[in-house]
């Protein structure tokens, strides 16, 4: 029995920091897990500028409503609930996530929550647990399933690691470098193909 655990942003949606980063016109905003590898480093970064800018929650959220899904993503999240068990796990907010889990027809996700004062400054972050990826995987073989995941970031490479399969999902180049023992799919049918080759091996 299989669980399919797959990152979100830049796998079936766009990335929210860059469209942040382009409505806003802060391109200091645009750096993602693509390019800091510290999770904290680079929240406790994007926390600074948004203070810096005066940015609050809304202004997010108003970004945010604006975004739609990764053209095939949603049959594509439809296709995997098909054949298998579909989580999202993902270092997004869960004050991020709902406009963009109601057009992917809400599949299960895991994520972070923000802390926000009354005024809707970000104050900081919270996150599930520690190296929430690599244990959402741990937790699923602990009920003996296997676990197929898929991600684009080096966010994601504890989970590539520890599930049974990993695979890499139209990563830069820089992760692609890094970690070249993980095949790569630059496209959903790519990705189905290689999913299907294990999944009904």
């Amino acid at each position: 029995m299989w669980v399919i655990c797959s990152d979100l942003e830049g796998v079936f949606v766009p990335e929210v920091w860059i469209n942040v980063a382009k409505k806003t016109g802060i391109d200091a905003l645009k750096l993602t897990t693509r390019d800091i590898q510290n999770y904290d480093e680079l929240m406790q970064y994007r926390l600074k500028i948004l203070d810096e800018h005066s940015l609050k929650i809304q202004d997010i959220q108003s970004v945010i409503e604006t975004i739609s899904p990764l053209e095939g993503a949603l049959e594509f999240t439809q296709w995997l609930r098909e054949i298998s068990r579909l989580v999202i796990v993902s270092d997004t907010f869960v004050e991020f996530a709902q406009p963009l889990m109601k057009q992917l027809q809400h599949p299960f996700l895991l994520c972070h929550s923000l802390e926000i004062d009354t005024s809707g400054r970000i104050t900081n972050y919270t996150i599930r647990q520690t190296d929430p990826k690599r244990k959402t995987v741990e937790a699923f073989q602990s009920l003996q399933y296997k676990v197929l995941a898929f991600g684009d970031s080096y966010n994601d490479i504890s989970m590539l690691k520890s599930a049974e399969v990993g695979i890499l999902y139209c990563p830069p180049e820089n992760v692609i470098h890094d970690y070249p023992e993980f095949p790569v799919a630059r496209n959903y049918t790519e990705l189905r193909a290689l999913i299907e080759q294990h999944i009904y091996s």
